[in-house]
């Protein structure tokens, strides 16, 4: 973060506040900065022909600009229209309600943010700051869990007090802060009574086990429910196949063969998800065994477009997959007597 620049484009009645300034504190790195200033719209068109960056209002309702950069950084600029004092008692948490004027070494803390720092506490600015903002509830569990802090008694009865409002936010938000959370985050969701009204559970998420997959805890965590938020067609397929995976009865080729035609290319994440991980080195190994080309297209069977192609080229596949067949020619023996026996 060049500091020169941002003190040129916001001027000397400036400061950094938020994320930024805990983060610093912390020794994190700085990625996401605000400034709170008396003209965000001057600051931060200066600050993008000084930086560079693309330039747009974040919020007209709240007069607030960003200038974003490539690699995901950006620079909030927020109206600064009562004083820094007055603007630090509207955030959430008093460990994000300190700040630093630019160029200054100095921090202003009228809340105590400083000492909960230090504490490793998460301590709400004030008893409405979730029913101003429900997204709260879930950014404070999400700060939990990536920071290692915790909640303080009195906010976390705040959190239980309020937990029916954390449908509330726009689905975009809330997926936003379910999407960073770890494990022992979504179990903290549902300890504080925060994931059964967004419809998830720990319970459905019992006997799974982990998996690498970005999407695979908001799946055991939520299951159906995670169909509700504006996912993407990528994460929605990934569910869908998930969610209705069925075990594979054994570790035979057929029926490996069976389990991966209807979970792949995520059949190791729906194991996972059955809690039947016993099986991956089989599917592993399927994997490596699979042919770079099949034996036969739709085209060469002699049959009219429709569904019975694809069935018989699951056949195919099928029965090579298993070792009854490894050519072309038996592959076609294998259709004329799958079509003579339906005849």
């Amino acid at each position: 973060m060049a500091e020169e620049a941002l003190s040129r484009a916001a001027g000397p009645d400036a400061f950094l506040v938020g994320g930024a300034v805990r983060d610093e504190l912390l020794g994190r790195p700085v990625v996401d900065v605000d400034v709170a200033c008396p003209d965000p719209e001057h600051a931060a068109r200066a600050y993008r022909d000084d930086a560079g960056g693309a330039v747009f209002p974040l919020s007209e309702r709240h007069g607030a600009w960003r200038v974003a950069f490539r690699g995901g950084r950006t620079v909030d600029f927020t109206p600064l229209r009562e004083g820094i004092d007055r603007d630090l008692r509207t955030r959430d948490f008093t460990v994000n309600a300190v700040a630093r004027p630019l160029g200054s070494s100095e921090y202003v803390d009228p809340l105590g943010g400083l000492p909960d720092l230090e504490a490793r506490r998460l301590r709400a600015v004030s008893d409405e700051i979730f029913r101003d903002d429900p997204l709260r509830l879930l950014r404070g569990v999400r700060l939990e869990d990536e920071l290692r802090f915790r909640l303080d008694p009195q906010t976390e009865e705040l959190v239980r007090r309020d937990a029916a409002l954390v449908g509330r936010p726009a689905g975009e938000r809330i997926l936003t802060e379910l999407e960073r959370l770890s494990e022992r985050g979504f179990r903290r969701l549902d300890e504080l009574g925060l994931l059964a009204p967004l419809g998830g559970s720990a319970a459905q998420a019992a006997g799974a086990e982990p998996a690498d997959h970005p999407d695979y805890l908001l799946v055991a965590f939520l299951g159906e429910a995670l169909l509700a938020l504006p996912v993407s067609n990528e994460t929605r397929r990934f569910a869908a196949r998930v969610l209705a995976a069925r075990p594979p009865a054994d570790d035979s080729a057929r029926a490996i063969h069976r389990f991966r035609r209807q979970t792949e290319p995520w059949a190791l994440e729906a194991l996972a998800y059955l809690g039947a991980g016993r099986h991956a080195d089989a599917v592993r190994k399927a994997r490596e065994r699979d042919p770079g080309e099949p034996l036969l297209r739709g085209d060469e069977l002699g049959v009219a477009a429709g569904p019975e192609i694809g069935r018989l080229l699951d056949l195919v596949e099928e029965e090579r997959a298993v070792g009854a067949i490894s050519t072309r020619e038996e592959a076609l023996e294998l259709v004329r007597r799958e079509l003579s026996r339906r005849t």
